[in-house]
């Protein structure tokens, strides 16, 4: 399905939402619209900078996802106003934070993002949008949250996914994981996205951390949150070898080179891609 179809499949199921009469047709819609998966579907388009001449789809999105939202409350259901209230809030500001986008680019983001009076969410949504555009310009901001890591966890995420873009965030990127090596939920949640950043960047300066980690470094089934693979990974990319390591001790062997193969497979097709984590 294209970008532009995305877009109206959303709307029109919302569309759909507000024709319901009661709590059992708005949930039998919601399931049968698959929304939690078209709604998130349909805002990463929006927020892309690909989606900006798609002005008049994405207002007429944020028309509905309002009147969604009025419906639910309306509702006054404890499931409705505990879960589907809440997802659609975060749609809202979503769309809202791309029409911004759409109708003023990097300048009407920063706009939102430094508007204290704005929900925290739209200005989330409003600074990933800007960290996926990474204009040169906005490379400070960034590193201000790097540099700031007891910000909003949100926020800081971004931008160090923000930071592949910009090399001269190496050194940030490196401290960064050093104050929080320690903190097991931080690293779990913060480290990825920073050995992900460095791999991208690769420049040798973050070699030195990589190969510690092939022996140090924590251990998943997932190689998306297993900093034993993703060091392996750069590494071998950063010198031509495959060490031993905790997650493998003979480097050499064939299994091992075509885990490391998917592995790097799947975090290139991530190389353009943020991850959203939902905010509070």
């Amino acid at each position: 399905m294209d970008q532009v179809a995305t877009l109206f499949q959303f709307t029109g199921a919302l569309e759909r939402l507000l024709t319901t009469r009661d709590t059992a047709a708005f949930e039998a819609v919601w399931d049968a619209e698959q929304l939690e998966r078209v709604g998130w579907e349909a805002v990463t388009v929006a927020r892309h900078p690909h989606a900006e001449p798609f002005e008049r789809g994405l207002a007429a999105l944020d028309r509905r996802l309002l009147a969604a939202l009025a419906r639910a409350r309306a509702l006054r259901d404890v499931h409705t106003s505990t879960f589907r209230v809440p997802e659609l809030e975060r749609w809202q500001h979503a769309a809202a934070a791309a029409l911004v986008a759409s109708r003023w680019g990097s300048a009407g983001l920063r706009t939102v993002i430094g508007d204290p009076l704005a929900p925290l969410a739209r200005r989330y949504f409003a600074f990933l949008a800007l960290a996926e555009r990474h204009p040169p310009a906005a490379g400070p901001l960034f590193q201000r949250y790097l540099r700031t890591p007891a910000s909003h966890h949100a926020f800081v995420a971004a931008a160090v996914e923000a930071a592949r873009w910009y090399p001269g965030h190496v050194p940030d990127l490196l401290a960064l994981f050093d104050r929080i090596r320690g903190e097991q939920l931080r690293r779990r949640f913060l480290g990825p996205k920073i050995l992900g950043s460095l791999y991208f960047l690769g420049d040798p300066g973050a070699l030195p951390l990589f190969q510690e980690l092939c022996v140090s470094g924590h251990t998943d089934a997932d190689a998306g949150a297993c900093e034993g693979i993703r060091a392996l990974v750069a590494v071998r990319r950063l010198t031509g070898v495959v060490p031993p390591s905790v997650k493998y001790p003979d480097g050499a062997a064939a299994e091992v080179r075509s885990a490391l193969d998917a592995a790097e497979a799947m975090y290139e097709e991530e190389r353009g891609r943020l991850s959203p984590v939902t905010v509070i």
